[in-house]
């Protein structure tokens, strides 16, 4: 039977710009049944969202062959978000095509030792190249796949920032479903660990970068006492063992807390006049907190409490529509969401929503917007036909 499920997208008019198709990862046919739908003949770039279930090194190696000479660039997932909503086990395929996109990419292949500089000039070398080939297409974006458990988002971003100038960024990291084991950014051919591949994309398609979440601060706060900043690893919270007393703060035992609890009991930190999520991942042996994001001593965490998400995602999704709708859009959404979603029975209605809207991308370990790296969001681009007015 054809495991392709679903497609969307060809060659015009709205809803057929970016092309977009999944297929089940265990089928031996998926590469060739995805490129028959993306044709990738006149395609600038092809983005994979791999499930870790997946032979990911093989899948990578034929995908480059098969789509070759367009570039194929993606990662693995916490989950993936296809033309039907969520899925998992699946390839969620994405083909820029060239007609409507530039795209270049520059692999940072070893996380512990990048250069900043050089970083910085590729990206304006590569943005004035694209200018050069398209000036009179005005959308640009950077795009950012890291990998999720090397701890290093949040320095890479800030390294970013003076090469970004005014062009929006955003980004997922890459994920292991629950496992959090393993996670792959793919590159040329291979599946890399403690890597990131930077998307610097052109368009004459309008474009809206956002960044959503459905979390309202309380009035219960704590503080970090002690903590290990490069591991993001907090050992006290209010001069307490971390786990037990953020179990007595949300009620619940000590031995009781999981992902889901890290999901429904979220902690945010105050920036400016924004509230960022500071997710907690998971206790460790120690009966420490492990974070998905930056955390120090002296930081303020704030408990937060989840809007219904069916409610704010409608809301969220029909602003971005307010003056047409997207063509597509193109999603990190943070694995807590989705355990959220699941735990409070709400997959399915959030799924109808994501397909209503044309999102497609995947779940991950954590999200990225111009110089942040952040949690429990669901951040992403809005791409608007041409003719949209903006």
């Amino acid at each position: 039977m054809d495991q392709v499920l679903g497609l969307s997208g060809s060659r015009s008019g709205a809803g057929q710009i970016v092309r977009s198709a999944f297929a089940d990862c265990e089928d031996v046919n998926a590469i060739d049944r995805l490129a028959g739908i993306l044709v990738p003949e006149d395609l600038a770039m092809v983005i994979l969202f791999l499930s870790p279930s997946a032979n990911v090194d093989a899948l990578i190696a034929e995908a480059k062959q098969r789509f070759a000479p367009v570039p194929v660039v993606g990662c693995t997932t916490a989950g993936e978000i296809s033309p039907a909503g969520y899925t998992e086990g699946e390839i969620v395929a994405v083909g820029l095509p060239s007609s409507n996109f530039l795209a270049q990419t520059i692999l940072v292949p070893d996380l512990d030792d990048f250069q900043g500089q050089s970083l910085i000039e590729s990206m304006i070398r590569e943005r004035n190249v694209m200018a050069a080939v398209e000036p009179d297409w005005k959308s640009e974006f950077t795009f950012l796949l890291i990998d999720g458990l090397s701890t290093r988002e949040d320095a890479l971003t800030a390294e970013l920032a003076m090469g970004l100038g005014p062009v929006p960024l955003f980004g997922g990291s890459a994920g292991d479903g629950e496992n959090f084991e393993s996670t792959r950014i793919l590159y040329d051919g291979q599946a890399l660990p403690n890597a990131a591949v930077l998307i610097q994309v052109r368009s004459n398609c309008p474009i809206k970068v956002f960044n959503t979440d459905h979390l309202i601060p309380t009035e219960a706060r704590m503080v970090v006492t002690s903590a290990d900043p490069a591991r993001r690893v907090v050992h006290e919270i209010n001069a307490e063992p971390a786990a037990g007393e953020f179990a007595r703060i949300v009620g619940k035992n000590p031995d009781q807390l999981d992902t889901f609890t890290f999901a429904a009991h979220p902690v945010v930190v105050r920036i400016g006049d924004h509230h960022h999520v500071r997710a907690i991942q998971q206790v460790d042996e120690n009966g420490d907190l492990v974070f998905f994001s930056a955390i120090d001593e002296g930081v303020v965490l704030t408990l937060a409490e989840p809007e219904n998400m069916v409610i704010h995602l409608t809301r969220e999704l029909e602003r971005l529509s307010e003056k047409g709708a997207p063509d597509t859009i193109l999603g990190c959404d943070c694995v807590l969401r989705r355990i959220e979603a699941q735990q409070k029975q709400m997959t399915g209605d959030l799924s109808r929503l994501l397909s209503k809207h044309r999102v497609v991308g995947f779940s991950t370990y954590g999200e990225q917007v111009n110089t942040m790296h952040v949690n429990h969001t669901l951040t992403g681009v809005a791409i608007y036909p041409p003719d949209t007015q903006g």
